[in-house]
C-alpha cells in the first residue's frame, strides 16, 4: 500500500477536531479501515501520532492505535490546514517531481505559509 498524504492530513486534522484531544474511532469518507489503520501505523512511527501497533496475524496490514497528536503532528496539521495552501504544495510537488517526503512537504507548507505572512 502506498502512503497517500492527503488520508494523513485528514487524520491529523480529524483528530485535532476531537474536542477531548483524544484520537476517535477515525472514519474518512472515500478510505477503508485497512487504508486508515495502516497510515495510523504510519502516523506513529513518523512521530506524528502516539499510539501503539494494533497489528495482529490476521490483519490485512500493518495496524496502528492512535491514542492523541505529538507536537510535530500538530504542527504538520496547522501547516496543512488551509486546504488553498495544501492544494498549491500538492500542485507544486505534481509539477515538479510527483512524490514528496514528509519532511520536505512540511517545510513547502511553512514556506507558502511564510509567504502568506510575507515573512522572509
Amino acid at each position: 500500500m502506498r502512503r497517500d498524504l492527503d488520508l494523513i492530513r485528514k487524520m491529523l486534522l480529524a483528530i485535532e477536531d476531537s474536542p477531548s484531544g483524544w484520537a476517535p474511532d477515525i472514519k474518512i469518507d472515500g478510505y477503508s479501515d485497512v487504508q486508515i489503520g495502516y497510515h495510523a501505523h504510519l502516523m506513529i512511527g513518523a512521530g506524528l501520532a502516539r499510539g501503539s501497533d494494533a497489528s495482529t496475524m490476521g490483519s490485512q496490514a500493518p495496524k496502528g492505535m492512535i491514542t492523541s497528536l505529538t507536537w510535530e503532528g500538530h504542527e504538520f496539521a496547522e501547516a496543512a490546514r488551509d486546504e488553498r495552501r495544501w492544494k498549491k504544495a500538492m500542485g507544486i510537488v505534481a509539477e515538479k517531481s510527483g512524490n514528496i517526503t514528509l519532511d520536505v512537504m512540511k517545510q513547502l507548507l511553512v514556506s507558502l505559509m511564510k509567504g502568506t505572512l510575507e515573512l522572509p
